[in-house]
């Protein structure tokens, strides 16, 4: 039965602000770092935790929470989820030390995992030509909610500082979890699919162990035994999970994400430019933020308050859904195997733009309008370029081993900016160096890419 056209607008606000809102909340960690460290007296690279424990929670949490969703429990799951972040929210704006800050960015980071979520609720919801029109909306939403998250937030945290944000951001969960009460409906009956939960620890202690020792192996030393041991365990971890999915997998149970698709001719090219080009947005975002707000003692940086460092992602953003558009013109033109290699290549071109020109405010713009532009033609290709590839009944899981690698390229980015400019030797050297790293980890995927591309065509 077809709602009444009020209650549908409103079901669609309740969608929207969902997407919106999670990608406010996350953004409310790029933009603080510099400001964090300086506020509880810790180092840039502890500060960054604020950023990468989200994106982290965010990678572990969707495959979960994805699974958890399904059928009579997707409405509780979601508005249960909004409580997290909510939670989590009111918990980073709390005056109890940076270590409950970051625990309360990782219960932030389960938002991340409410998207997939609205846009399943829209598919009940709508058919057609309306949900073609209402998906394409609820997506450009989230990028213009990570748009609009990072000027405001910063706005409100350089007028009523790092703990304001966090309150700004918990008023929002809660209109976004009232809209969500009152005109989420419920969905069609079903079983809710089983959940790999040894899976998920495996996998979510691997990559924290892993994402600390990058992060803190300047500090401690990169040949030092903790730093090995951590990287070692944490990779042992990984490979273990890796394991635990193949033996689910013969036992005829579900694992965590189906890990066999990854190999397939025409995914590995998507797969490969997730994680590398996800390492680069974050990656450029962070060294954006720093270059921003240092002030120049070091021999780099503009000197800017956070303010000005929140507008650093909206040439992005604006770029990303520009960028999105254009890439269905170039798709039809030279095929939809172009867009990725030339996607990378654009992303490393800003990373390179970053490196050599960042004397002024208005370079690092032109860097971030560039990667946006990148960023756009890569991601927004991601999906079609993985469903003729995949049989139908296994394209969810396809999808969701794709967001996981680039929620992991995220959470790697994040952490290894702020490491690499250590390596480098600090200042403007260490800046530089770390950009240019990025820059060849984007040009590589790109290569890759490229001879997926060829290999996907000849079979």
């Amino acid at each position: 039965m077809t709602p009444p056209p009020r209650t549908d607008g409103w079901r669609l606000a309740a969608l929207g602000a969902i997407a919106t809102v999670t990608a406010v909340v996350s953004s409310l960690g790029a933009p603080l770092v510099p400001s964090i460290a300086r506020a509880y007296g810790v180092g840039l690279g502890t500060a960054q935790w604020a950023l990468t424990a989200t994106l982290v929670a965010g990678a572990v949490t969707t495959p979960v929470i994805g699974r958890w969703a399904s059928g009579r429990l997707r409405r509780p799951v979601l508005i249960g989820g909004l409580v997290v972040v909510l939670l989590g929210t009111v918990l980073s704006a709390l005056p109890v030390g940076v270590a409950a800050l970051v625990a309360g960015r990782a219960l932030q980071g389960v938002g991340l995992a409410l998207v997939p979520l609205a846009l399943a609720v829209a598919r009940d919801l709508w058919t057609g030509p309306r949900l073609a029109s209402r998906l394409s909306w609820l997506s450009v939403a989230t990028v213009a909610g990570a748009g609009l998250g990072y000027p405001v937030t910063a706005f409100v945290a350089e007028h009523l500082g790092i703990a304001g944000a966090y309150w700004f951001g918990a008023a929002l969960v809660a209109f976004t979890l009232l809209l969500a009460v009152l005109f989420v409906p419920s969905s069609p009956d079903g079983e809710p699919q089983p959940v790999d939960l040894v899976g998920a620890a495996l996998l979510s202690s691997g990559t924290v162990t892993v994402l600390i020792a990058i992060s803190r192996g300047e500090t401690w030393g990169w040949a030092a035994p903790l730093t090995v041991g951590l990287t070692g365990g944490g990779l042992l971890l990984v490979s273990a999970w890796v394991g635990w999915s193949a033996l689910r997998v013969r036992r005829g149970r579900q694992p965590l994400v189906d890990l066999r698709l990854a190999a397939r001719p025409g995914v590995v090219g998507p797969n490969v430019v997730a994680f590398g080009l996800g390492a680069g947005m974050y990656g450029l975002l962070t060294l954006a933020v720093i270059l921003a707000q240092a002030d120049g003692s070091d021999g780099f940086g503009l000197g800017h308050g956070v303010g000005v460092a929140g507008l650093l992602l909206v040439p992005y953003s604006l770029m990303s859904v520009g960028g999105s558009r254009v890439a269905l013109v170039v798709a039809r033109t030279f095929g939809r195997g172009a867009l990725l290699p030339i996607g990378a290549t654009v992303f490393a071109s800003a990373m390179v733009l970053l490196a050599f020109g960042h004397d002024s405010l208005w370079q690092v713009l032109a860097a971030m309008a560039l990667g946006g532009l990148g960023s756009g033609f890569s991601f927004s290709s991601m999906a079609f370029l993985i469903v003729p590839h995949v049989p139908p009944s296994e394209t969810g899981s396809a999808m969701a081993f794709n967001q996981l690698l680039r929620y992991l390229g995220f959470s790697v980015g994040s952490a290894a900016s702020v490491a690499l400019i250590d390596v480098y030797g600090g200042g403007g050297a260490g800046f530089r160096g770390a950009a240019l790293t990025f820059a060849m980890v984007c040009g590589a995927v790109g290569l890759l890419a490229l001879g997926g591309r060829r290999r996907a065509r000849d079979v």
